[in-house]
């Protein structure tokens, strides 16, 4: 393997900077790679866009990144994971993608018996790829809940909004569900706020560390691992316009990659 292609970077983008949960756990088992992260916070919530613009959206994300010498792919956004990654796999044949999912597989084998509730957007709840883990590991203890706009609240950061919000939509669940799956890598971000509100001892389930294993076993599997022995560098990249806005963003990113919540 040429030296260039392991010490490429690794990509990553999503809706906004929820992804950030997803780069935590890969971090945490590659720290000496090279990160591009894709903040698309112009265009957030992908959850609410129709299909044809996720994809296009994704597939200009996806040759940006190319371009930048990105080595593979990670789709850290479960919507457009849902909606676009089988047409990016088709396109771009030749370099690894790693997508997100909800992880609705991880109740069935830990916690099949229990009430549960899976949080995501309207866009991966009614994505096809969603429907079919959905009904392969249905428990029929399950509720889906649509959480539009949930997304943007946490990328506005307004803590105020964010308690309003989910005491509205997921309020009446109190203490009446015992899993929950976080199937929008922002909702990680406000996991102690989503506790607080379905009170009792909620666990929770999201795919960022079963992602982060898979891509290990991908970079190996492909000799792609660097060889770097110092950490590597992180270069966060947002789609905001406005410079205050992409500035903020840059700083609450950085915090939440050191393990911060809201």
């Amino acid at each position: 393997m040429k030296k260039e292609a392991k010490e490429g970077n690794i990509g990553i983008f999503d809706s906004g900077i929820g992804g950030v949960t997803v780069l935590r756990e890969i971090v945490k088992i590659l720290p000496n790679e090279n990160y591009i992260y894709y903040s698309d916070s112009k265009n957030n919530p992908y959850g609410d866009k129709k299909k044809e613009e996720i994809v296009q959206r994704c597939e200009e994300l996806f040759g940006f990144l190319v371009e930048r010498k990105c080595k593979v792919i990670v789709i850290a956004c479960n919507t457009a994971s849902a909606v676009a990654s089988s047409y990016l796999r088709e396109k771009y044949k030749n370099i690894p993608i790693i997508a997100i999912e909800p992880a609705y597989k991880m109740v069935h084998d830990y916690s099949y018996d229990k009430e549960t509730i899976v949080m995501a957007t309207k866009g991966t709840i009614e994505s096809e790829k969603f429907n079919l883990l959905y009904h392969k590991y249905d428990n029929h203890k399950t509720k889906l809940l649509e959480c539009v706009g949930l997304a943007d609240v946490i990328e506005e950061g307004n803590e105020d909004k964010i308690k309003k919000y989910l005491e509205k939509n997921i309020g009446q669940y109190r203490r009446k569900v015992e899993n929950v799956v976080l199937g929008c890598t922002h909702y990680p971000l406000i996991q102690e706020e989503i506790g607080q509100v379905l009170g009792g001892n909620v666990k929770f389930f999201n795919g960022a560390s079963r992602l982060a294993i898979h891509l290990k076993d991908v970079l190996e599997e492909k000799d792609l691992i660097s060889n770097r022995k110092e950490s590597g560098k992180i270069e966060f990249i947002d789609s905001s316009l406005e410079e205050k806005t992409r500035t903020k963003k840059e700083k609450r990113f950085y915090k939440f990659l050191e393990g911060e919540e809201l």
